[in-house]
């Protein structure tokens, strides 16, 4: 038995542990190394009701801002899972040498936004980076007993399948353009869909989002596509969107607009308890807000002034040298100018409380999987959700009956397998979901876009091209059908929440060149 992971981040990373920790055999298969995962880019930290602080921080707490922040439309089953074995997870890091601060407490932990507690451990704004590097360490003593094998520079292809069975994945060497097929079950932990927006997200510019159109394609139920996330603070740089951690904000960052030409602090006079660390789905309407008004100009300024030296020195150095590099701006000295940018998809593949997706044998984890976050992902969730969720899509893919053969074959690459999206076409697809999925949405221009996709759906077009314009049109359906305001998706013509009708996932599926779009009840809370 050996099983195929697609991605080596820390979802990828972490059900490599998981099986070769049960002497199960797997496959670690990338794009590109781990040090070159997107995990390596989260900054803020991981969350985890340590209760360091003193402030009588609790599992149940966690679980509630969890629920609370995604808008009540996460599995509360699942997210229960999640919080209750985040300490677990925190203090294993911990020990495998991962550089959290400290105080004589324990973990320091910070605030982040949509959390009453300090809840979330750091390493400065290098969480991700640290992290990744101390599970690498760890995948190191099974790669050398053979239990994890890398397959470090190949791209996914394609699943393979049989009357709704996973029975292998056909990758292609990036390098010498071998083709071949890895039997076995398939864990996906291949990312989110960052490759729709083009240019125009925080996200690592190797994710092209071709691996969820190919499954898309494939069969694969995709859920909850309308829900994309504008991190407030982000600032345009070449190819792409620059993260100004939520821990700035965390620490005494504030957020300010000019109206009639003096700094207005719009976020702590409207909401006085959390102040500039409401979720960020709140915060980053909120911009959009002011800035529209007439008495106010059209930037809205992070002012880091006030933070402190030590916490500069012993936090943020990292964040204050990526300002002086990238934007040639010291945010010791002078308020930098932030807009909100894209920066997660709480939606896509299906997946149930174990990880499972509709298809047997093939599990999904990460962000490339629905699950946890709901309609809104907290600040300091997403690295959680990963390094738990590869875990949970492990252990169930080691309890699940499986006959898979388990052999590498050769398998060459068919014409349609072999295409690319062209450059020309991914950038008029970025700018059309741009313009058309905002923080504040609204109904002709989601219309309009549909109209503009199904026209740029023609024979001319090659195959992968054809599927990413599909699971563009399944988001904007979505999006489409959700008569509703939750979290990240914002409506001007159903600016209120609909729990009666839409306390639902959206769950989309591809079947015979058709889109077909079904709201499905979430799961009933257990006892917990």
């Amino acid at each position: 038995m050996s099983i195929n992971i697609i991605g080596a981040g820390l979802a990828g990373l972490s059900a490599a542990l998981t099986l070769a920790g049960q002497g199960v055999a797997c496959r670690l298969i990338s794009y590109a190394p781990s040090e070159r995962a997107q995990s390596v880019m989260a900054e803020g930290g991981i969350n985890a009701a340590l209760d360091t602080a003193g402030e009588h921080d609790t599992v149940e707490e966690h679980y509630a801002d969890t629920i609370r922040g995604g808008v009540y439309l996460a599995d509360e089953n699942a997210v229960w899972g999640l919080c209750s074995h985040a300490p677990e997870i925190v203090n294993r890091l911990d020990r495998l040498g991962v550089p959290f601060s400290h105080n004589d407490k324990g973990i320091v932990q910070r605030y982040f936004g949509g959390q009453k507690k300090k809840r979330t451990a750091y390493v400065k704004a290098s969480t991700g980076k640290m992290l990744v590097t101390a599970l690498i360490d760890e995948v190191r003593k099974y790669e050398v007993q053979g239990l994890v094998t890398r397959y470090p520079r190949h791209r996914f292809v394609r699943l393979i399948t049989d009357h709704g069975v996973c029975s292998g994945v056909q990758l292609a060497d990036r390098f010498t353009g071998e083709a071949t097929v890895s039997g076995g079950a398939v864990i996906m932990a291949c990312g989110g869909m960052a490759g729709l927006f083009d240019g125009m997200t925080t996200g690592s510019t190797h994710n092209t989002s071709d691996a969820a159109a190919m499954l898309f394609a494939q069969g694969v139920e995709l859920a909850n596509l309308e829900f994309v996330q504008y991190h407030p603070t982000t600032i345009g740089i070449s190819g792409k969107r620059l993260l100004i951690s939520e821990a700035a904000r965390g620490e005494g960052g504030r957020l300010f607009v000019r109206r009639n030409g003096e700094p207005w602090y719009f976020m702590e006079e409207k909401y006085p308890e959390l102040k500039n660390l409401m979720p960020r789905d709140v915060v980053s309407a909120e911009m959009v807000g002011v800035t529209s008004r007439d008495d106010c100009e059209d930037q809205v300024y992070l002012d880091m002034t006030g933070i402190e030296k030590t916490i500069w020195k012993t936090r943020l150095s990292d964040l204050r040298d990526q300002c002086i590099h990238y934007i040639a701006l010291d945010p010791v000295r002078e308020p930098i100018p932030v807009s909100p940018g894209i920066h997660y998809f709480m939606g896509g593949i299906r997946v149930d409380e174990h990880h499972r997706t509709n298809i047997r044998n093939l599990y999904a984890a990460g962000e490339c999987a629905c699950q946890y976050h709901g309609a809104n992902r907290l600040g300091g969730n997403s690295l959680l959700g990963a390094i738990y969720g590869g875990r949970v899509a492990a252990e169930t893919a080691m309890r699940d009956p499986s006959d898979q053969d388990s052999e590498i074959k050769a398998m060459p690459l068919s014409e349609s397998d072999g295409s690319e999206v062209s450059p020309a076409l991914a950038a008029k697809l970025s700018a059309l979901l741009y313009r058309s999925l905002p923080i504040l949405r609204r109904e002709g221009e989601m219309q309009q876009a549909e109209q503009e996709l199904r026209a740029m759906l023609t024979p001319a077009l090659n195959e992968a091209e054809k599927r990413r314009l599909y699971l563009a049109l399944a988001m904007v359906q979505s999006a489409l059908n959700r008569r509703e305001s939750r979290g990240a998706h914002k409506r001007t013509d159903y600016p209120e929440r609909d729990d009666e009708r839409f306390r639902q996932q959206s769950v989309v599926s591809f079947r015979d060149g058709r889109i077909t779009l079904a709201l499905r009840e979430i799961p009933e809370r257990r006892s917990i």
